[in-house]
């Protein structure tokens, strides 16, 4: 069995990543963190979930419980990411990541513990969505410089980034397919008097709305007709089962950077 620790164990993708870590013949969860000011510190996991008392009580404290598991799975913020990363680095833990945000100081500290334990990281742990990833490489390398490339997502009010870390994927994965810098042909959204669109630019739209799970389409638009490459998701198990297989096939690894392409083996 392989033991897991899960952060931010009261939230919404803590609940489901606890739920699917139960459901899972081969790992179960041995340890569940919240912020050190939580109430619900203390409380039992499995309640928390709504899958009944698993004994397995909250801590405020990662190094507190660090001896515990073997694979924690963190979907938190930034900042609380880092700290438990390097954490688990000195500790010989391995990591999966879906946390997104992270900025060029905090991004080369992750690079960094990638070389003394093994972290998966992604911006997203859906099956469908790293298929599409493979599409939307194949859609640009064949529709080439001809298409206008637009780029939509959707999500919950509660989203604190924009665009979010799986449309960012996306526009990378097409912007490498066609040799193009994503930081320089990106458009995150239009105002005013724009002018002609610029056709090597990749465009964002951003909506943050009620209780959407996650939307995504890429649109590739050319004169006369348009292919679109859209995943929905309808509830955040899709992304909850994705991290715990990851979790499961990250356990064997030595140290390194590795993504849900090399766990689907799509690579």
């Amino acid at each position: 069995m392989i033991r897991i620790a899960v952060t931010g164990a009261a939230g919404r993708m803590g609940k489901t990543l606890i739920e699917a870590i139960a459901s899972h013949p081969d790992t179960e969860l041995t340890a569940a963190l919240e912020r050190p000011d939580s109430s619900l510190v203390g409380a039992d996991a499995g309640e928390l979930a709504g899958i009944g008392r698993n004994g397995v009580t909250v801590a405020g404290d990662l190094a507190a419980v660090i001896d515990d598991f073997d694979v924690l799975i963190d979907f938190t913020i930034p900042a609380a990411s880092v700290a438990n990363a390097g954490l688990c680095a000195e500790h010989g833990k391995k990591l999966v990541l879906g946390t997104t945000g992270f900025n060029d100081e905090q991004k080369a500290v992750i690079a960094a513990v990638t070389e003394r334990t093994a972290v998966c990281q992604a911006s997203n742990f859906s099956t469908g969505v790293n298929l599409c990833f493979k599409l939307l490489d194949m859609a640009a390398r064949v529709l080439g410089d001809d298409v206008d490339i637009e780029i939509y997502e959707a999500h919950h009010r509660h989203k604190i980034d924009a665009p979010s870390g799986t449309a960012l994927s996306m526009g990378e994965v097409v912007a490498n397919a066609l040799g193009r810098d994503l930081q320089q042909v990106a458009v995150y959204g239009r105002e005013g008097q724009t002018g002609a669109r610029q056709r090597d630019t990749i465009g964002f739209a951003t909506v943050r709305a009620g209780d959407i799970v996650g939307d995504h389409t890429v649109m590739f638009a050319a004169d006369g007709e348009r292919v679109e490459i859209t995943h929905k998701a309808s509830s955040r198990m899709s992304f909850a089962r994705g991290a715990v297989r990851a979790a499961h096939w990250l356990a064997t690894r030595p140290p390194g950077r590795y993504d849900m392409q090399d766990v689907l083996g799509l690579h």
